[in-house]
């Protein structure tokens, strides 16, 4: 009877916290947000992706340009986009993505032997 190869063992997804605003990682920050024109979001914090949607903009490091990261909240909160508006903070889509993040950013204790 031929060897059968085991495939890799899937990891448990992480344990996350319930979210809340105290403890957010603000993982949806770093989504692509689609603006509309009827979001009047100021030009200087969108781009134009090379099909012609307008999105907001992101920095660098890839977070929102609407992300104030000293205190980690939105800086347009009051006037953000619509699709923003309605993403439910512990709804379905926001425990998937917080879960691909932790399981993206998982890091290990890196152990230094001298």
């Amino acid at each position: 009877m031929p060897d059968r190869q085991r495939s890799p063992a899937k990891q448990p997804a992480p344990v996350l916290a319930a979210a809340d605003c105290a403890r957010c990682d603000a993982v949806c920050c770093r989504l692509t947000v689609v603006v509309q024109p009827e979001d009047h979001i100021p030009s200087h914090l969108t781009t134009e992706l090379p099909g012609g949607l307008r999105v907001m903009a992101k920095d660098e490091d890839g977070w929102c340009v609407a992300v104030d990261g000293s205190r980690m909240n939105c800086g347009i909160y009051d006037s953000r986009p619509d699709v923003c508006r309605r993403f439910a903070m512990g709804g379905p889509y926001c425990d998937a993505i917080r879960e691909d993040y932790a399981r993206d950013h998982a890091r290990a204790i890196e152990l230094v032997l001298q």
